[in-house]
């Protein structure tokens, strides 16, 4: 099964998140922040949202920096994806 978002919708995946410290502290379940860091698995194709024309400026494979607790979790095959719209998204990664 594949996602297709619509509109001004993007489909992530979450980045792992570093389970040790730089100093080598291994980081308990409860302790770990949420990350914030996530690959883009699909784009919507953009278009009038609210009324607003809306150019999508994000593309398939690019890590983006997220809002902290934004978005849609989904379950899809065993692969926990997270669905926003793209004014979620705070910043690309390079």
């Amino acid at each position: 099964m594949t996602i297709k978002p619509l509109a001004d919708r993007v489909v992530i995946k979450m980045v792992e998140a570093e389970e040790t410290t730089k100093s080598g502290i291994i980081l308990a379940g409860s302790a770990k922040e949420k990350p914030q860091v996530a690959e883009i698995v699909a784009v919507g194709p953009g278009g009038v949202v609210d009324g607003k024309e809306v150019t999508m400026n994000v593309k398939v494979g690019e890590k983006v920096l997220i809002s902290k607790y934004s978005g849609t979790e989904v379950k899809v095959d065993g692969q926990e994806y997270t669905i926003l719209r793209q004014s979620d998204i705070l910043a690309v990664v390079e």
